[in-house]
């Protein structure tokens, strides 16, 4: 039992790399997925709702209870890095664009107030649970019930099927581009002294190999899919079936209400620390 359980949490740290979801039986994976994609979509209309740094914060913590259930902190966390980026430069940079009444600083033709400090804040945490939300909903959903849902929703095949693709190859060329540069590492390369400036530049002639292979692959695939009559046919069959619970209603019922109550909210003056922005 050591060895299999061994071997299940070195071939999920492995197949991490290429892809997101993470293959656990909790209770956001077992929704249908037409219910995670519109609580994604909930999920960020909730945070658009507001722009005061503690009503977005208060969403960001419900999708953060949201990623403990799912058991998706694994990948939340292995993007702590963009993530820390992304609130940081948010909250020094808007509060520079935006002006508020509450005037604490002025330095030249800047003026910094004390709202914009506060809505800053909102953006940069706003932007985190935007990305954790849509990790966590990478992490439930596997690339064919997402492709599923998208067909049950009415969207055409050929549209579907191209998203599809974006999540399974996009990883691949990730994937294959790391194999390269570390291939070029293990010939003698150096890509990491110098500035930032040297590096990128560097970087450019390793561009080339991984452009070439996803054409080769882009091309093979739809010398593949010709082969295979590939939109021949305008009756398709399904082979993924979606049939929705008790469950799924009783949480789309539930974020219905969340985006009215958020909506009567905002409308009521509430929640924003700049009303117009």
């Amino acid at each position: 039992m050591r060895e299999r359980r061994r071997g299940t949490r070195f071939v999920r740290r492995t197949a991490f790399a290429v892809d997101l979801y993470l293959d656990y039986r909790t209770a956001v994976h077992r929704l249908d997925p037409r219910v995670k994609l519109f609580g994604l979509l909930g999920a960020f209309l909730l945070l658009l709702a507001f722009n005061h740094p503690a009503y977005v914060g208060g969403t960001a913590a419900l999708v953060l209870g949201l990623a403990l259930l799912s058991r998706s902190m694994v990948n939340l966390w292995r993007l702590r890095a963009l993530l820390l980026v992304l609130f940081l430069f948010s909250s020094a940079l808007w509060p520079l664009m935006v002006r508020g009444p509450t005037e604490l600083a002025r330095i030249g033709p800047l003026v910094l107030s004390r709202e914009s400090v506060l809505y800053g804040l909102a953006v940069g945490v706003r932007l985190d649970a935007m990305v954790a939300s849509g990790l966590i909903f990478l992490s439930t959903t596997r690339v064919e019930e997402f492709t599923a849902a998208l067909r049950r929703l009415g969207l055409p095949f050929a549209v579907s099927f191209a998203f599809s693709l974006a999540f399974r190859f996009v990883p691949t060329f990730v994937d294959s581009a790391h194999t390269i540069i570390q291939a070029q590492k293990s010939r003698g390369l150096d890509l990491e002294s110098g500035g930032i400036f040297t590096r990128l530049r560097r970087h450019v002639p390793l561009m080339i190999p991984a452009i070439v292979g996803a054409v080769r692959t882009t091309d093979l695939l739809a010398m593949a899919l010709e082969s295979r009559g590939f939109g021949g046919s305008r009756t398709r069959t399904e082979y993924l079936e979606l049939r929705a619970r008790w469950a799924d209603f009783a949480v789309l019922a539930g974020l219905l209400a969340a985006l009215a109550a958020a909506l009567c909210w905002r409308l009521t003056g509430h929640g924003a620390v700049l009303p117009r922005v």
